[in-house]
C-alpha cells in the first residue's frame, strides 16, 4: 500500500471515480461480448457527451463558490437556436453565427451575475427565473421547430481529425499526433515536478514513483489514441473531444495558476475570511456566473451542430 500512495499520491481518494468508472468499463466490455472497447462506441460516447462535460467545467466553479445555476439547458437552447436562425434563415457567415450565440451566453451571465452579485438574491432564485424567460424566448422564437445548422458547422459537433501523411502506421496521423504530444506534456510535467520536488523540503523525492506514474498514464494515452485513430476509414478523434481537452486545459490554468481561480476557492472555502483577506467576493460571483453561461453556449453551440446539421 505504501508503494501504491508513493505513486498514486497520499490521498487515495481522489482516485476512487477513476477506479469505479475503470471497473464498470470492464464489467461491460465483458457482459457485451467485448462491444464496450471499440473504436466506434468511444468516438461515439465522447461527441455525444462531450457537451456535458463542457458544462461541468462551469458547473464545478459554481458550485464551489456555494450557487447552483438552473437555466444552463435555457441559456445554452436560446444561444444555440439563435445561432441556428442567423446562419440559416439570415445567411450569416457561420463564425459571426458562432459568436453571436457566445455573446447572448455572455449577456445572460452577466444579466444573472448581477442579480447575484449586486443585489445579493440567491443564485437558486436568479437562474430559476433565467430558465423560465429563456426557455419561454426558445419556443418564442423557434415556434417550437427546429432549425437545422448549415453543413460547414456540422465539423465541429460530428466531425473527425483530418488524415494526412502516408498512412504507415496504420493510424490515423493527426490522432497519432496529439497522443504524442499528450505523452510528451505529461512527461515533462513529471520530470518538472520532480526537478523542483525538494525545494520546500530541501530533500528531492525518490524518481521511481515518477518513473512508474509516467509509464502507467504513457500506455493509458498509447492505448486511448490506439483507440480511436484505428477505427473505421474516416473517423479520428472527435472533434468535440478535442474542444473539451482544450477547455480543460484552459480551466485547469484558470483555476490553479490564476488569481481569479485561487479567488474562488477562497469564497467557497469561507466567504467572509476571502472578503477580510480582500477578495472581492462581488466580482468573483459574477464572473463565475458569467462564465458559466458562456461555457452553456459553447457546449450546447456543439451539441446543436451535431444533432442539427
Amino acid at each position: 500500500m505504501n508503494y501504491i500512495k508513493k505513486v498514486l499520491g497520499e490521498d487515495l481518494r481522489q482516485y476512487t471515480m477513476v477506479v469505479a468508472l475503470a471497473a464498470l468499463i470492464i464489467i461491460f466490455n465483458i457482459a457485451s461480448g467485448g462491444k464496450m472497447v471499440t473504436s466506434s462506441n468511444f468516438q461515439n460516447l465522447i461527441s455525444g457527451n462531450a457537451y456535458v462535460l463542457v458544462l461541468a467545467l462551469g458547473m464545478l466553479m459554481v458550485i464551489v463558490i456555494g450557487q447552483i445555476d438552473l437555466s444552463v439547458g435555457s441559456v445554452a437552447g436560446f444561444a444555440s437556436m439563435v445561432m441556428a436562425i442567423t446562419a440559416r434563415q439570415f445567411n450569416l457567415p457561420w463564425y459571426v453565427a458562432i459568436l453571436i450565440a457566445l455573446v447572448i451566453g455572455m449577456i445572460a451571465g452577466a444579466w444573472q451575475g448581477f442579480f447575484l452579485s449586486r443585489l445579493g438574491i440567491p443564485g437558486f432564485i436568479t437562474t430559476l427565473g433565467g430558465m423560465m424567460i429563456f426557455r419561454g424566448g426558445v419556443i418564442w422564437i423557434s415556434n417550437s421547430i427546429s432549425v437545422p445548422v448549415p453543413s460547414e458547422l456540422k465539423w465541429f459537433g460530428a466531425g473527425y481529425l483530418p488524415e494526412w501523411g502516408p498512412a504507415f502506421t496504420g493510424m490515423n496521423n493527426s490522432t497519432l499526433l496529439l497522443g504524442i504530444i499528450a505523452i510528451a506534456v505529461f512527461v515533462t510535467a513529471q520530470l518538472r515536478k520532480f526537478t523542483h520536488s525538494g525545494d520546500v523540503t530541501g530533500k528531492k523525492e525518490e524518481f521511481w514513483p515518477y518513473a512508474v506514474r509516467i509509464g502507467i498514464v504513457s500506455v493509458v494515452i498509447g492505448y486511448a489514441t490506439w483507440l480511436f485513430g484505428s477505427g473505421r476509414v474516416g473517423t479520428s478523434f472527435p472533434i468535440p473531444g478535442l474542444i473539451l481537452v482544450i477547455l480543460i486545459i484552459l480551466y485547469y490554468l484558470i483555476t490553479e495558476r490564476t488569481s481569479f481561480g485561487r479567488h474562488v476557492y477562497a469564497v467557497g472555502g469561507n466567504k467572509a475570511a476571502a472578503e477580510l483577506s480582500g477578495v472581492n467576493v462581488k466580482r468573483t460571483y459574477f464572473l463565475t456566473m458569467l462564465n458559466m453561461s458562456v461555457l452553456a453556449a459553447v457546449a450546447f453551440d456543439v451539441y446543436n451542430k451535431k444533432n442539427r446539421g
